[in-house]
């Protein structure tokens, strides 16, 4: 592992509003986090805002210009980062105007980082304020202002009547907004390959490493299992494109959309790349430089490094640290839990209290999305109240305005979303053509109405807080923590969460928390349950591939046992509590019958 100059945490994408502004709040603290450059119609709305606050002149970006996705993202993110840039500026210059600026920076890092140390040894209690400012200027890390691109959210769009070409479509112009910016940060792509996409990356400079192996905009692949990084990895490669991080995010134990495995779990996937991880590195700089060659690009004098991240569950200090420290990882991201933290997201005061409340019950993996992917969700969500009330009333689904998440060719030529007013008379009407019994037209019609605008649910808690009109959309949020919410109970400042993750405090009152671990596993056992109760008439591939997952199960809880008794004494806690918790679930597991027969 890498050693730390900073912190060895950062903060994941949240929807598309709750981190839109998080680098404004965090990243001169040194704190990275990740920005959805989904939803442009936010984006314009928050430049505005700030630029208002800031006086700096605001020239809006119409929907009528040809290129206004890309435009408004670019515009965005070069606001944030001359935003963040000039508060990171004043903090080094505060060591003795402000002092207590600096101060807050190095207090929230870890003990651990050399930055903190090194600062402390050479200047602590010291009268040379010159040479502080000097050695703060060049070693004080800056946060990252990364981006996030769901690839398949690629929509072909137009313009005056006709189809615009490829580079128009939505993920393709996000893409270039964040390629065309000043940005010096990372593209987190997540939610699969989109190749078509991969492709365009080549037409951007900034995605190239230079002698020095210094790529200006890094690219970052969320990914769930070793398979998919090497093949994506290897496909970039062969473009010229370096892959800098491949993070790892639990397929259900996490926030928003889930990308279920089939069976294989956390702990023997990071342990894959921990194994692999300089052959992945060596495989891929082969690859990379003879395509470099190919193009006849400049070439780095050295392979390039790669890191490797995990999140989706995390929730405790001893995990950090032995995921960290077992699995040699470079940072570990806190997501959820930073829901409940005001100065690092926008949540808006209702919603915030809706999720000190919540219980594990409330917290659902759900059919909501208009994607058609499973998806982490509150329960009690202002956005999805009114639903039943409206169906009675003859009025399902939502007015489709943003059209971000049209994706369903069901019923017309043109991919419409099954959200939408359009697509959901048009599937009532179906369902009711069928002829089904009564119980299975109830579970069509409940399936159906679960589907919720995201697009409008997502960024409205950012309207709230941040007090925009929400006349257009609506104030109802959506709003998509993980399941390891459950386990915090109350809404908490920056300085205590990160204190929380570097064991200076505890945020958890609960003392029934499962580990991350096991957490996991019981969350795959409850998923493979549900398979199983929906087979009817079940073909052998079905049962196969149950078996199979079954099988990746129980290899799953081979893997904890053998690292259950290799764990060292510093770890006894975690060591105690997977130990405990395995037995049962083993026996759980192998009690689940996968057959024709029903």
């Amino acid at each position: 592992m890498s050693k730390i100059l900073g912190h060895s945490f950062h903060i994941p994408v949240m929807g598309t509003g709750f981190t839109v502004d998080t680098p404004v709040k965090v990243a001169h603290l040194g704190i990275s986090s990740v920005v959805s450059i989904v939803d442009d119609i936010l984006l314009e709305k928050m430049r505005e805002l700030y630029c208002n606050k800031l006086s700096l002149p605001f020239l809006p970006i119409s929907e009528k210009t040809k290129d206004f996705r890309a435009e408004r993202i670019t515009s965005y993110l070069n606001l944030i980062d001359k935003i963040v840039k000039e508060k990171f500026e004043n903090l080094k210059a505060s060591v003795q105007e402000k002092k207590e600026n600096l101060e807050e920076y190095l207090d929230l890092l870890p003990d651990f980082s050399e930055v903190k140390k090194e600062f402390k040894e050479k200047f602590e209690g010291s009268s040379y304020v010159k040479e502080a400012k000097e050695w703060l200027v060049k070693n004080l890390p800056l946060g990252s202002i990364d981006v996030n691109i769901m690839t398949k959210l690629d929509k072909d769009n137009f313009y005056e009547g006709e189809q615009l070409p490829a580079e128009y479509n939505d993920a393709h112009a996000a893409l270039r907004g964040f390629a065309m910016s000043n940005l010096e940060s990372s593209m987190v792509l997540s939610a699969g390959m989109n190749p078509r996409l991969y492709g365009y990356l080549e037409q951007f400079e900034d995605f190239y490493p230079d002698e020095n192996g210094y790529i200006k905009k890094k690219i970052v692949l969320k990914v769930s299992d070793y398979r998919s990084a090497l093949i994506q990895g290897k496909f970039l490669a062969k473009k010229g494109i370096w892959i800098s991080e491949f993070r790892i995010e639990s397929g259900l134990n996490c926030g928003g959309h889930a990308f279920a495995t089939e069976g294989f779990l956390m702990g023997p996937i990071l342990e894959e790349f921990k194994n692999n991880r300089e052959e992945l590195r060596i495989t891929l700089s082969e690859i990379l430089f003879q395509a470099l060659k190919g193009k006849e690009r400049v070439c780095p004098k050295s392979n390039l490094d790669i890191r490797i991240t995990a999140q989706g569950g995390v929730g405790t200090a001893e995990e950090q640290e032995f995921l960290m420290n077992h699995y040699n990882l470079d940072s570990i991201g806190w997501g959820t839990p930073f829901l409940l933290v005001p100065e690092a997201c926008d949540v808006d005061e209702n919603t915030l209290h809706l999720l000190e409340e919540a219980q594990e019950k409330d917290l659902k993996l759900s059919h909501a999305s208009p994607l058609g992917v499973r998806y982490n969700n509150l329960v009690a969500n202002t956005r999805d109240r009114d639903v039943l009330k409206k169906f009675a009333e003859n009025k399902p689904g939502s007015a489709c305005t943003k059209k971000y998440m049209l994706a369903n060719t069901e019923f017309t030529e043109k991919p419409i979303c099954t959200a939408s007013v359009q697509y959901q008379k048009l599937k009532l009407a179906d369902l009711k053509e069928k002829n089904l019994s009564e119980k299975e037209y109830e579970k069509e019609v409940s399936l159906l109405l679960e589907k919720t605008c995201l697009c409008k649910g997502l960024s409205a808690s950012s309207f709230l807080v941040n007090h925009i009109d929400t006349k257009a959309d609506g104030d109802g949020v959506s709003i998509c923590p993980g399941p390891n919410l459950a386990y915090f109970s109350k809404k908490a400042k920056l300085k205590e969460m990160v204190d929380h993750i570097y064991n200076r405090t505890n945020l958890i009152v609960r003392t029934d928390r499962p580990h991350m671990f096991i957490k996991e596993m019981s969350l795959y056992i409850d998923y493979l349950k549900e398979q199983i109760d929906e087979l009817h008439n079940p073909v052998a591939k079905q049962l196969r591939s149950l078996e199979k997952y079954k099988d990746n199960l129980l290899n799953g809880v081979d893997y904890y046992k053998n690292l259950s008794n290799n764990i060292t004494d510093k770890f006894k806690n975690m060591k105690n509590q997977v130990g405990k918790d395995l037995e049962k679930l083993e026996l759980e597991i192998r009690g689940l019958l996968i057959s024709s027969e029903k």
